[in-house]
């Protein structure tokens, strides 16, 4: 998938520098989507096409204003990160009736318990994601390799923002692969967070305090999981921690260290390159096919298979 982009960006028509794209990400606070839009605007340089990024700092309604400020300077594509899936239907159907070519990244566009990551609103040019289904199964594959066969398993589940929908589809995806697996376990404890490493200390500490013989603990993302391995070491627990929204520097040194088994990785960086790709084709050829979904592959990230993922966000 990333071979085929590359290919494509740097083979642009002659009039390509006419062209300026926008991009809204959801916040720029997070470094996974700093990576995005670092993706996004290395792919439009190389291009020549001018990209504009709005940052709307975590609220709905700028990201909402944000795409009107697009809209009326007559960018070529749009791409945005949404931040609220079901309010983000409006804000496509408004840049369809501009005539304005609209890709979401990362997240879901609708109502998640109706439309399923590989299935994207119709009126996206594109939706490019990782598929979070399929990350959270890669994480449950490597969670039931490890877990003790002698007893049933304790898991505390360190959740991201359940606004998002890629939450749910994390612990899903997870859950089935152990079912698969034929392992025997049991959720003992499942906490929200902010996606914040802070927050992931705070929650390990409240599983360790409630449930100190916890065998695995399961993050869904390198973030909390940083944090969580804090309270893993302070604690002096010997619960296991895999997450999964990985490929960060500070996931990678942790894996390094021992101090985290395992993520699967993850590649913002790729994923605004791929998103490039999708505006850049639906700018271009108006024929390209609406409602794709874009995706690549996610492997294990161990200590002996860290290179198998090149991005370090």
């Amino acid at each position: 998938m990333a071979t085929a982009a590359a290919a494509l960006l740097w083979a642009g028509p002659a009039n390509a520098k006419e062209l300026t794209f926008g991009y809204v990400p959801a916040s720029l606070e997070y470094p996974y989507n700093v990576s995005t839009a670092d993706g996004f605007k290395e792919a439009a340089a190389a291009a020549g096409v001018k990209a504009v990024v709005l940052d709307p700092r975590g609220s709905v309604e700028k990201q909402g204003n944000a795409l009107d400020d697009l809209i009326t300077q007559k960018v070529d594509a749009v791409g945005f990160l949404p931040l609220d899936s079901v309010v983000s239907e409006s804000f496509v159907d408004k840049l369809n009736a501009a005539k304005i070519p609209v890709v979401a990244i990362a997240l879901q566009v609708g109502d998640s318990a109706k439309r399923k990551v590989n299935d994207p609103y119709p009126g996206l040019s594109a939706l490019v994601a990782t598929d979070n289904y399929k990350a959270g199964y890669v994480s449950g594959e490597m969670a039931a390799g490890i877990l003790p066969k002698d007893h049933t398993a304790k898991i505390g589940i360190v959740m991201g923002d359940p606004a998002y929908t890629i939450v749910k589809l994390d612990t899903e995806g997870f859950r089935a692969a152990l079912d698969k697996a034929g392992a025997k376990y049991e959720i003992v404890a499942e906490q929200p967070t902010n996606w914040t490493p802070d927050q992931g200390e705070s929650v390990c500490q409240n599983f360790l305090t409630a449930h100190p013989d916890l065998d695995l603990i399961f993050s869904h993302a390198d973030d909390m999981a940083i944090g969580c391995a804090r309270a893993i070491s302070a604690a002096s627990s010997k619960a296991t921690l895999i997450a999964t929204g990985g490929g960060s520097k500070l996931g990678h040194d942790a894996i390094l260290a021992g101090e985290m088994y395992g993520s699967v990785c993850t590649r913002p960086k790729l994923l605004g390159k791929l998103m490039f790709q999708a505006m850049y084709e639906a700018a271009t050829k108006p024929d390209t096919p609406k409602a794709r979904f874009v995706s690549y592959d996610m492997p294990q990230i161990t200590k002996d298979k860290i290179n198998d993922c090149p991005e370090q966000w």
